[in-house]
Parts: structure tokens; C-alpha cells; sequence
């Protein structure tokens, strides 16, 4: 029996009606046959689009996107949400050079909206804004933050933002994640959690982290694992090292949690990317399997 057919009849036996489980589709292969075949011959029905055949999938012609969202159509895959680079820019200073990255961004999230609904989701993976190197959070550039967040969510409406708390960015920990909820209060602004970057930037994500979060507020979830090697952080392939992934899906439950959850894995075996992502995968099932 092949690897795959091994992962497709354990996912059989696993709770997936309950733990909508995909897998960012760049981190099988930028070609979107080849990751549409991974994930229909693993039993996977989601997948979080970034990439595609090279580029991102909002520097893409409008016609390609529409011929990936047909291509996943065809294997039985949904899209959970499409990742875009959205706030991925330092904060702009209020100036007229400031504006004119503004514009940029709005430009951007108009591209998004179009490619969201081609992909026939609802929700965006957007950002809070980088830092600097040595800059600092404030009170002034956390409500900036806020106030250009709550412009996006008018400019967005009929769509879900979800904010991805990021190391090296104005909402990496739970607890920064928290604030920003508390300044933005429009419903369709929430947040893509993901706990090992919070890990990341030093906080025990779970369960501390996660515990300041308001449930109904996370649209979206990655689940990956971490170690610390020489002082610093390093991705690793699930189940080897320190998140308690089954900890986290067991409270997400348990908190009325009926969201998508993707599979980022971000390690990378000598094998390549889809060896990488199978592993992973198959330790994520073992998890699933114990909620």
C-alpha cells in the first residue's frame, strides 16, 4: 500500500466532519495539479492557496486563478482561504509617500476580493503590519493599526479578514492578539491563529495564549510544530517536538470551534517540500486521532 493510501484510510477513521483539515498548496507544489492530486489522493477536501504556479496568487491574471479554482473543483477541493500579503508592509508614516503605500495596499485588497471570489471563499489571511528593525509597538502605532483595519473591514464587507499573528509584526503573541480584537470590534475582522509563531516570539501560546482569545473571533488556524536549537526557534515536522498540537485542538473543540485548520508546514526534510508536507501530514493524523 503506498504512503498515500495508507494516509487516505487512516483519515477515514479520523473526526474530519469536526477538523476541517487542509494544507497550504505551495508547501506540496506551486504547480496546482500536482497539489489538487496530493491532496484528493490523501482524502483531503481543503486547501489554503498562496501560491500558484510561481507567483503569488494575487500577482496572477484573474484568468488564472479562475483555471486553479477549476482545476480544484474538479478533485472535490474547497478553498479555506486565500492567503494574501495584505499589511505585510511596515506601518506607512501619515505623510503623502505614506498615502501612496496606502493606496498600493487598497489596490491589493481589491485584487484579493476578486481572487477570493473566483476561489469561492469567503475569508482572507491578511496581516497587522511588520515592524522595523528595533521599532517597538506603541499605544499611538497599535491604534494606527487599528483604525486602517477597521477601514479594511468597511472596504471588505461581505468578506472575513483574518489577521495572522506574526514574528516581526505589530501581532505576534495571543496576548498582542487579544489587544488588537479588543480595538477592532467589526465582525468581520478576526484572526488566522497560529500558535507557533506566537511560540515563536516566546509566549506559551497554548494555553496561555490561546486562553486570552475570543473563540468566536479565530476564522482560521495553522498547526505545524517548533523546537529550540541554539537559542532559537526552528520549525520541525509535527509530533517530534514542543507545541501541543493535540492540547489545542482538543480546547478548540471543546470551545465551539467549527473553523478550517491548515497544515503550514514550514519544515523542510532534504527530501523536498511534498516529503516534507506527507510526513507531517501522517503525524498530524496520529494527533487528530487522540482528540
Amino acid at each position: 500500500m503506498t504512503a498515500a493510501a495508507l494516509v487516505t484510510k487512516r483519515l477515514r477513521a479520523l473526526p474530519l466532519d469536526r477538523i476541517k483539515l487542509g494544507i497550504t498548496t505551495d508547501e506540496i507544489d506551486d504547480d496546482v495539479l500536482t497539489a489538487a492530486n496530493f491532496l484528493r489522493d490523501h482524502g483531503l477536501k481543503w486547501a489554503e492557496v498562496r501560491n500558484i504556479w510561481g507567483p503569488y496568487n494575487t500577482s496572477q491574471p484573474i484568468e488564472k486563478v479562475k483555471e486553479a479554482a477549476r482545476i480544484f473543483d474538479e478533485h472535490g477541493i474547497r478553498v479555506s482561504i486565500e492567503g494574501t500579503g495584505f499589511f505585510k508592509i511596515s506601518l506607512p508614516p501619515e505623510t503623502p509617500e505614506g498615502q501612496k503605500k496606502l493606496d498600493d495596499q487598497w489596490k491589493l485588497l481589491d485584487a484579493s476580493l476578486e481572487r477570493a471570489r473566483a476561489f469561492g471563499t469567503d475569508k482572507l489571511r491578511i496581516f497587522s503590519f511588520m515592524l522595523g528593525r528595533g521599532e517597538q509597538t506603541s499605544e499611538r502605532s497599535n491604534e494606527r493599526v487599528a483604525e486602517l483595519l477597521r477601514e479594511a473591514a468597511r472596504r471588505a464587507k461581505g468578506f472575513r479578514l483574518a489577521v495572522e499573528n506574526i514574528g516581526g509584526g505589530h501581532v505576534g503573541t495571543g496576548a498582542q492578539t487579544a489587544d488588537l480584537l479588543k480595538r477592532v470590534a467589526e465582525n468581520n475582522v478576526g484572526i488566522n491563529w497560529d500558535p507557533n509563531n506566537a511560540g515563536e516570539m516566546g509566549e506559551q501560546s497554548f494555553p496561555d495564549g490561546y486562553r486570552k482569545l475570543d473563540p468566536a473571533r479565530i476564522f482560521h488556524v495553522h498547526l505545524r510544530d517548533y523546537k529550540h536549537a541554539d537559542g532559537k526557534v526552528v520549525w520541525a515536522k509535527v509530533g517530534d517536538c514542543e507545541f501541543d498540537n493535540l492540547g489545542q485542538l482538543r480546547a478548540m473543540l471543546k470551545d465551539g470551534y467549527k473553523g478550517t485548520f491548515t497544515l503550514e508546514t514550514h519544515w523542510r526534510d532534504p527530501k523536498g517540500k511534498t516529503y516534507s508536507t506527507e510526513q507531517s501530514l501522517k503525524a498530524l493524523l496520529d494527533v487528530i486521532a487522540k482528540v
